[in-house]
Formats: C-alpha cells, sequence, structure tokens
C-alpha cells in the first residue's frame, strides 16, 4: 500500500525470511541514533496528504457501505438454512474492512492523517467513535505506550509481569486447554477490558479506567477532552438504541455487533502479536531508552490482511520509530531502514495462528537472562 503500491512486502522483507525468527535482537545500544534512521528514509514518506487520507477513507466506507447492502437485501433471501452460514461470513469480512477504519482512526491519533491537528482529532473522533472507541482517551494512553515501549514500568499495553507477580492460576492455565480458554477471553473481551478496567496495562496506584476523566492515565489539562470522548461514545450508544427500538436488538447485533466483534478481537491480535515475542527483550529502568524501546517490536505478515489493514501489521516497527507518518508512505521507509536497522530489525512470517499458540505457550512472564550480566534485561519465559 505504501509507495502507491509499488513495493510488495514480499519486496520490503527479502533478506529476513531466512533469519530464525526467534533468534533474539540485540540489546546493545544500537550504533546508529534516530537521525541517521531517518535520513535513510526518502523526505516525501514524511509529507501527509489530506486528500489522499481521505481516499482510504472513502474507500473504507464504500466497501463497508457495499457490504452492508448485501447483508441486509440478500441474506434475507437465501433459504434456511444457508442464511445463518452466511451471516458470520458478513461479519468477518465486515470486521476486517473496519479494522482498517479503526487504523485510519489510530493515524489521526498520531497526526498521521494530516497537517492540521483539528482536522485529525474531528475525523479520528468521528471514526472511533462509531466503533465505541474512546478516542482522545486512547489517543494519549497510545502516545505514552509510543513514548515508553518496552519498558516494564512505563509502558502502557501488554506489559509482562515478572514471575512472582503472576496470580496464583497462571501454572493451571499453562496447557493447551488453558491456553486456548485464555485466548478466547482475550480476543472477545480484551479490549472492553482494557478500555474499563486497564486489564493488561501499566500499573497505576489507583483505579484506572479510559472512561474516567478523572483517572490517573489522565493530567488535569487533558480532563475535557476525556469528556468529549466519553460523549462521543455515548452518542454512538444512543444511535444503536434507536436502531434497535426501530429495528429489534437481534438486528442490531447481526448488523453490528458481530463485525465490531470481529474489529476488537483483531486490535487485541495485533496489538499483542506486535509487542509479544521470544526474540523480543523488554527493559527496567536501569537499561531502557526510547530508541531501544522502539526497536522492542515485530512486523507480521497477514497476507492479503497487510492491505486491508492499511500495513500497521507489516510495518510496525518503522511506525514506532515515525509515528506521524501516514501509513501510505510506511512500506517504503520500511524497505529504507532496513539496511540501517540490521539485527535490530525483526520480522516474523510465521503464520498468525502458529505465531498465536507459540506466544501463548512461550511468553508468559519475563525475567534476566542468566547467563548475562546485565540485570536490566528481560526476556519472556514460561517455566513454572
Amino acid at each position: 500500500m505504501g509507495a502507491g503500491g509499488r513495493i510488495s512486502a514480499e519486496e520490503c522483507f527479502e533478506g529476513h525470511k531466512a533469519r530464525d525468527p526467534l533468534r533474539r535482537v540485540p540489546t546493545d545500544k544500537p550504533p546508529f541514533t534516530l537521525g541517521e534512521i531517518k535520513k535513510a528514509v526518502p523526505p516525501h514518506c514524511f509529507n501527509r496528504s489530506v486528500i489522499r487520507s481521505f481516499s482510504y477513507v472513502v474507500q473504507d466506507l464504500a466497501v463497508a457501505s457495499a457490504l452492508l447492502y448485501l447483508a441486509l437485501v440478500y441474506l434475507p433471501l437465501l433459504p434456511s438454512p444457508l442464511h445463518l452460514l452466511a451471516w458470520p461470513l458478513y461479519w468477518a469480512a465486515q470486521g476486517c474492512v473496519l479494522t482498517g477504519v479503526w487504523v485510519i482512526a489510530h493515524e489521526c491519533g498520531h497526526h498521521a492523517f494530516s497537517d492540521y491537528s483539528l482536522l485529525d482529532d474531528g475525523v479520528g473522533l468521528v471514526l472511533h467513535s462509531a466503533l465505541l472507541v474512546p478516542y482522545f482517551s486512547w489517543k494519549y494512553s497510545h502516545r505514552r505506550h509510543h513514548s515508553n515501549t518496552g519498558s516494564l514500568e512505563r509502558d502502557e499495553v501488554f506489559v509482562p509481569k515478572p514471575k512472582a507477580g503472576l496470580p496464583w492460576f497462571s501454572r493451571y492455565m499453562n496447557n493447551p486447554p488453558g491456553r486456548f480458554l485464555s485466548l478466547v477471553v482475550t480476543l472477545t473481551l480484551g479490549w472492553p477490558l482494557y478500555l474499563a478496567f486497564n486489564v493488561s496495562g501499566r500499573h497505576y496506584d489507583s483505579f484506572a479506567c479510559h472512561y474516567d476523566p478523572y483517572g490517573p492515565i489522565y493530567s488535569g489539562r487533558e480532563r475535557a477532552q476525556i469528556f468529549i470522548s466519553d460523549a462521543g461514545v455515548l452518542g454512538m450508544t444512543y444511535v444503536l438504541f434507536r436502531l434497535a427500538c426501530k429495528f429489534s436488538l437481534g438486528w442490531v447485533v447481526r448488523v453490528y455487533g458481530g463485525p465490531l466483534l470481529i474489529v476488537n478481537g483483531f486490535l487485541v491480535l495485533i496489538t499483542y502479536l506486535q509487542h509479544t515475542h521470544p526474540a523480543l527483550p523488554h527493559y527496567d529502568s536501569s537499561e531502557w531508552d526510547w530508541l531501544r524501546g522502539a526497536l522492542a517490536t515485530v512486523d507480521r505478515d497477514y497476507g492479503v490482511l497487510n492491505k486491508v489493514f492499511h500495513n500497521i501489521t507489516d510495518t510496525h516497527v518503522a511506525h514506532h520509530l515515525f509515528s506521524t507518518m501516514p501509513h501510505y508512505n510506511a512500506m517504503e521507509a520500511t524497505k529504507a531502514i532496513k539496511p540501517i536497522l540490521g539485527e535490530y530489525y525483526h520480522f516474523d512470517e510465521t503464520p498468525v495462528h502458529k505465531a498465536l499458540w507459540r506466544e501463548a505457550k512461550e511468553c508468559i512472564y519475563v525475567e534476566p537472562d542468566e547467563v548475562s550480566q546485565n540485570e536490566g534485561v528481560f526476556w519472556y519465559r514460561n517455566k513454572f
């Protein structure tokens, strides 16, 4: 999708497919600076175009509208039980498309949509609210994640625990049935649990909630925008209530609820796999710095869904280095920075379903390497 579609994922990641995906990335201070990485990127990759950015919004919404039309007009005409089988197909297709819409709203939160902050926030607020996401609330916590990626003390999401910090039942879940149950709960309830209760997020001394303007996640100057985020979610909730009154709750669940469940599942899946990998380190305050933290991420291959998701999946390393870069230039930038990053760039082409199961099995808690003298670098472990 980047570089006008001229660069394929295969070309971009050529030379990394032979690398063992489980070989640990370096943890020493990189022999390059962020400025040197930026110089390797063609300058036009940092340009944001309002017209081009909106073209992706229009494209996604047009496809979503077409899918909705087909579902409402043609699925009821199918004989039983075919229509029962067709609805899940609609949920999957619509959920994938709306995940792309979610990604564009995410770009708005990074000021990567246009050169105008007000426009970015307006578009992001509308798109995220339509998906029941508190835009400003998530924007601020997600920016702090970008500022503290890989830090055991200050990162905001999927922060691993030391062995001693695991709940008592963890050892009893470390088996195939336990992992399957954990993954089902994570992919279905993980996103609303994170928003409402900060599950898997950074530890705060008091109750943390993305809907609470007075919670510890936000500063006083951010409070008004958290109220706006809540108003956006409440507004969309009222729209859904009116639709339920007019058509029925079942209609809303079929048309909107099913795809939303897919969106939430993909959001958790993508984020989890971007930051959870046996080859990626985490750092405590004695070792962490921004650049090494930003490099402690991994690009993955989702096949055709890479383009549906606007390449947030296979250009995540570049995104963490340059978060204001628009997605349509990220593939070209990734190709440009690979020679500079060298072994510090990590790409894993393991099929997503296999990677998800492997990471759920291998990445249970973190502790320092036994043979290393550096106790500030932590790696995933799974032995009890």
